[in-house]
């Protein structure tokens, strides 16, 4: 018995002897395990390298692997070589085509200092407003890429636009790469970064919007949370060493830094890792400060989130329109159905179920006064006393929660639920925590730990593979088109017909393809963190109002608009959501429709100005004379003179 006793007492007496005859016992010990045959060293040191290695490499090859799937996807759905510059062009839709827009500016630019400035004194944008474009849209990412395409001579070599979606394909690479890295560093073993992966991808639907809108700041951001996670991760960790320590910490500076800058609402996510952080120091499980800059809150985004949550009642169009968008509403069922198909969402429940336990019994030690372990090992089964674990713990119950009430969150949380699910089902030390529990005495239960961590990954891997691995492909040998002639149409004959200095005006969308692909000044920009840009939103998308003719004219001419164009798409619409359509949204906002009494439309003199303004009686061809139509779209020039008919 004191012979298995002894090591406890020679690492007690090591950090603290009590006499001199302890420390001689002690160097006696010591010398004792001195002989080690001498191979041993190098092999575990090889053991040490080739592991690092492989895990490196397929580290690598996973982020490249996911870059030319996203590259080889895109093109076989747009078809995107074949195309003309337009074409290609059309496939941006939204926001994302004012951000390609503005990358354009940049090439055509005679110098990189001028095209900054005229970013920065942007007056030919959006009609009697002059904004700072690079400090208002974050384009950042835009100017790099301009300053990289012709830095490198890649003008010579490669068209713009494959510079561009290449680098945003890079970045997604990247971002696997880095939660590959982070599961790794969690679990001890790069099976949980392949696992990591391969749920990722087998998830994208709900992981990513890189195959709708290849420009959006998120996709040029998140890649750079997510080495930010990954630096966090490492630099959380007990068993770090000061070199390493120091690596984490620059990276995570520089990754948040750079995080900051590519995404107006880094800020939100930063105030979440946080509290994350704030709690994991109230826990006293690590003692360290941590660094973030304060950024001022969008008044619109407060109000939007008390009416989101019932503190508030709102009959504001923007408001309500925000409301209906589908990336602000609660998740489908469908998204929960796919998360259990690919065996992600059990998966995901189970590991944090384990890890938040475990947690709380970490917290419950402390609170009376028990002081915890230096170093854990796998036979302890605490997987909740490691401080990484417990950010994590805490990080992804704050993004899950918010996942539940706005969908457009989930494509920041479930990445991170393929990562946390992975790393459990691959780390021993979790099978343990619940073996300790379960006070598992039949096998042994180390034993048992170790081999569930090999074999449930790859049973869950071989299931994945022989599932989804023929869809991936089928959707790679697929060609799809994108087949849009109507706004092909628009776009020529307002290159072809259109004054140089006109001004159009319509819905936001529309406006932010018209800018990207005929460079002509709109009155509006579908872009929601600026007041002012969602106050012109909601004026202009009068057009579809009850309103009158004069009442539309004031309006338009207030923006200097020359041109406006109707859609048929928004005109009759008909929305899968009840209230949600533009129209009825707008009749709420006048007045024109009493949600409290059944939806019943109140009485108004004026019909709705888009079908009104079609049949071209007066008093509506006296303000608005149709120049070109198409089965989608109606062009009318507002008049500068106005003749009134009878």
């Amino acid at each position: 018995m004191a012979e298995e006793e002894g090591p406890p007492v020679e690492l007690r007496q090591r950090k603290k002897p009590k006499s001199s005859e302890n420390k001689e016992s002690a160097k006696e010990e010591k010398i004792s395990d001195i002989p080690i045959p001498e191979r041993a060293p190098k092999h575990v040191l090889f053991q040490r390298f080739a592991k690092i290695f492989i895990g490196c490499l397929a580290a690598v090859t996973s982020g490249m692997m996911y870059a030319l799937y996203l590259s080889a996807y895109h093109e076989r759905k747009f078809w995107f070589s074949n195309r003309q510059e337009l074409e290609r062009e059309i496939t941006f839709q939204g926001d994302s085509a004012i951000y390609y827009s503005y990358y354009k500016d940049m090439l055509k630019a005679p110098s990189f200092e001028r095209g900054v400035y005229e970013l920065t004194h942007n007056n030919k944008t959006v009609s009697l407003k002059t904004i700072n474009a690079v400090q208002q849209m974050s384009l950042y990412p835009e100017l790099i890429a301009s300053i990289l395409y012709q830095a490198t001579g890649s003008n010579e070599i490669i068209e713009p636009v494959y510079f561009y979606i290449g680098i945003v394909f890079g970045l997604q690479g990247i971002y696997v790469t880095a939660l590959f890295v982070t599961s790794w560093l969690m679990s001890g073993t790069w099976l949980a970064g392949m696992l990591t992966v391969a749920w990722f991808v087998i998830n994208r639907v709900d992981t990513t919007r890189i195959e709708y809108s290849i420009p959006l700041r998120e996709n040029w951001a998140l890649p750079y949370f997510a080495c930010q996670i990954a630096a966090l991760t490492g630099y959380l960790k007990s068993n770090l060493n000061t070199y390493g320590e120091r690596f984490c910490y620059l990276l995570m500076s520089a990754s948040t830094y750079t995080f900051m800058m590519m995404w107006e609402y880094s800020h939100y996510l930063l105030f979440l890792q946080a509290i994350s952080l704030f709690l994991l120091d109230t826990f006293s499980v690590e003692q360290s400060d941590k660094m973030f800059v304060p950024h001022k809150e969008n008044g619109h985004m407060l109000k939007f989130l008390e009416v989101k949550f019932g503190l508030n009642m709102t009959k504001n169009f923007t408001m309500n329109w925000l409301l209906c968008q589908e990336s602000l509403q609660a998740p489908s069922q469908d998204f929960f159905l796919r998360l259990t198909q690919s065996s992600l969402l059990p998966f995901y429940i189970l590991v944090l179920i384990i890890c938040f336990l475990s947690m709380l019994q970490v917290i419950f030690r402390r609170i009376n006064g028990k002081s915890l372990k230096e170093t854990v090992t796998l036979e302890d089964g605490r997987i909740g006393e490691r401080p990484e674990i417990i950010y994590h713990v805490i990080h992804t119950i704050l993004l899950g929660s918010l996942a539940m009430v706005i969908e457009g969150l989930k494509y920041i949380w479930i990445p991170y639920v393929c990562m946390l699910a992975a790393f459990g089902v691959c780390s021993p030390e979790l099978w343990m925590t619940l073996f300790k529990w379960l006070r598992l005495r039949t096998v042994h239960p180390i034993l048992l730990a170790l081999i569930l961590s090999m074999a449930v990954p790859t049973i869950i891997g071989l299931s994945l593979w022989k599932e989804f691995f023929p869809r991936l492909m089928t959707e790679l040998m697929e060609l799809q088109e994108f087949y849009d002639p109507d706004t092909v149409e628009l776009m020529t004959w307002i290159k072809r017909q259109a004054p140089v200095a006109a001004v159009f005006a319509g819905s936001p969308q529309l406006m932010g393809a018209i800018k990207l692909c005929t460079g002509w000044m709109v009155t509006s920009l579908p872009l929601y963190n600026d007041d002012d840009l969602l106050k012109r939103n909601e004026n202009i998308y009068q057009i579809y109002s009850k309103r009158s003719a004069e009442d539309i004219y004031k309006i338009l001419t207030s923006y200097k608009a020359n041109y406006l164009i109707v859609e048929d798409a928004i005109c009759n619409e008909v929305g899968p959501m009840r209230g949600c359509r533009v129209k009825d949204l707008l009749d709420i906002a006048n007045g024109h429709m009493v949600c409290e009494e059944g939806d019943k439309l109140t009485y108004s003199k004026y019909g709705r100005f888009c079908h009104e303004v079609k049949i071209n009686y007066s008093p509506y061809v006296n303000y608005f004379t149709r120049v070109y139509w198409n089965r989608s779209y109606f062009v009318y020039k507002i008049n500068t003179v106005i003749s009134f008919q009878s």
